[in-house]
């Protein structure tokens, strides 16, 4: 090796790790964590638990008063999230996910202003311009780009229609169901639910997720909110949502990235904290074509 070569010889790497290792002996403290640092599996649970307060504020006022901030709240997060999946499939295109996401906010616009069967169209346009865009995995964004769109007309129509006792409910079961799934998962952990779509994900966090919904619907039941088939339902509902998380981190996989995006403290992006949300409206809207569903709704006494 010359002079002016900076590569280190091996004699110089095991000399340095040797010198590291001494160093690290005579003072611990110089490589442990500082006190008071949330270490392992909990490290991220301080930016979550902000986070979800501000969301839950936040959510919990728009829901409340509903009308049309909670319709203009709903486009934006719509938007966001198409522009995180655009982001994610085709990260060399700079421009691209924010001509889709602003297609979505106008199409899911046109489709609230001008409701109608015809217009209703205007939801599919998202995804025939992912469609015909150079990205990864075309068809599969695609059709989850209609799942967004179809979740946020739904989430909208709900609160018009069937009104606040309905929306609250699905956001509980969500709620429920990833807090459930969160603590229990990472407490009892044990095999996993489909390790190789969203590895984290365990059975033991799934039943709690269930069993926190089912608690959810009897809640409802108890108050006078609904029948005994709430119980039920809520834990489909619930399963429905634990799908739509799968999804999302199937995608995430398929794309080589942990989070949608970095928006939302502690949790991710938009896509990562409303994906149980989406699939859980998706199905509801599916079932109700069906089936008289057992809404939550006050029972005459």
């Amino acid at each position: 090796m010359s002079a002016d070569d900076p590569t280190p010889t091996p004699e110089a790497v095991d000399a340095a790790a040797a010198d590291a290792a001494e160093r690290s002996a005579a003072d611990p403290a110089a490589t442990s964590i500082p006190p008071g640092r949330p270490v392992g599996r909990w490290a991220d649970l301080r930016k979550r638990v902000l986070s979800a307060v501000v969301l839950i504020a936040v959510g919990g006022a728009e829901i409340w008063l509903g009308g049309p901030s909670f319709a203009v709240l709903v486009v934006l997060l719509t938007g966001a999230m198409v522009w995180e999946l655009a982001k994610m499939t085709a990260p060399d295109h700079e421009n691209t996910p924010l001509g889709l996401a602003a297609i979505a906010c106008v199409s899911l616009g046109v489709t609230l202003v001008l409701p109608d069967r015809f217009t209703a169209a205007f939801l599919l346009v998202p995804a025939l311009a992912i469609a015909l865009t150079d990205r990864r995995d075309r068809r599969l964004s695609s059709l989850y780009s209609v799942a967004i769109m179809v979740a946020g007309y739904g989430l909208i129509d709900l609160r018009m229609t069937a009104g606040t006792p309905v929306i609250l409910w699905l956001v509980l079961i969500v709620v429920a169901s990833d807090v459930l799934g969160y603590f229990v998962g990472r407490v009892v952990g044990g095999p996993k639910f489909w390790p190789s779509v969203s590895p984290k994900k365990t059975w033991s966090g799934t039943l709690a997720g269930w069993a926190g919904s089912a608690l959810v619907g009897l809640g409802y039941v108890l108050a006078g909110y609904g029948t005994l088939w709430l119980v039920p339902l809520s834990v489909v509902i619930a399963f429905a949502g634990q799908m739509g998380d799968v999804w999302e981190s199937w995608i995430k996989r398929r794309c080589g990235v942990k989070d949608a995006s970095t928006l939302i403290p502690g949790h991710g992006g938009v896509l990562d904290r409303f994906d149980a949300l989406i699939g859980a409206i998706v199905v509801l809207i599916l079932l109700g074509l069906a089936l008289d569903l057992p809404l939550p709704a006050l029972v005459a006494g």
